[in-house]
């Protein structure tokens, strides 16, 4: 075996280096994601499929809001400030969105609980932001979201007198689906 000179242990090296921290990064995103779902780190919330079995006679007061990424031109708000539910209980909730423009635009929606701590105790049972919306040129939908608050919250000792939640969340445009986008363009109206 050929023993190795002092430049070539430097570049294997820097070629390890360099494939550690490629595979790193590759990593960091899946694991961040499953870290935050887990945990409920930076107010990610739970998803369940059903609702609670448990109802506490205690009150949590759920606030909503919404926000466009800047290059996304529709308009989004919540149809409602706030729900006052029980701790348990599932609420409804709906937000509406509208695309003024005279283009289909596909959008997908982010989210996050405030304060954090209770986005381990939030959970989504049915929600807009799990798929990709497509809405047609002044197009105007309301979007529920059903949701939530684990019991369990008020057995937290740092969560556990937590009675305001906000519910927030963040529309960025997202290409076309295929079906959308090999369509014809409509023509505005008084065109042939």
């Amino acid at each position: 075996m050929k023993k190795l000179d002092g430049n070539s242990k430097v570049a294997a090296l820097l070629v390890g280096v360099v494939v550690t921290m490629g595979a790193l990064a590759w990593a960091a995103v899946p694991f961040y994601s499953w870290f935050c779902r887990v945990t409920g780190y930076a107010g990610t919330t739970n998803t369940s499929v059903q609702a609670s079995d448990k109802v506490l006679d205690e009150y949590v007061t759920v606030w909503f809001d919404a926000n466009t990424a800047p290059d996304m031109p529709w308009q989004f708000k919540p149809k409602q400030r706030s729900i006052k539910l029980k701790i348990g209980e599932s609420g409804m909730a709906f937000y509406e969105a509208y695309n003024p423009t005279d283009e289909t635009v596909a959008g997908t929606a982010s989210y996050n609980v405030a304060p954090d701590l209770a986005g381990y105790y939030f959970t989504k049972i049915q929600c807009f932001c799990f798929t990709e919306q497509v809405l047609k040129p002044h197009e105007r939908v309301e979007m529920p979201v059903v949701f939530y608050v684990d019991p369990e919250i008020v057995d937290d000792p740092d969560a556990g007198r937590i009675r305001n939640i906000t519910l927030s969340y963040t529309f960025y445009e997202t290409e076309l689906p295929d079906t959308q986008a090999s369509l014809p363009a409509a023509k505005p109206a008084g065109y042939n």
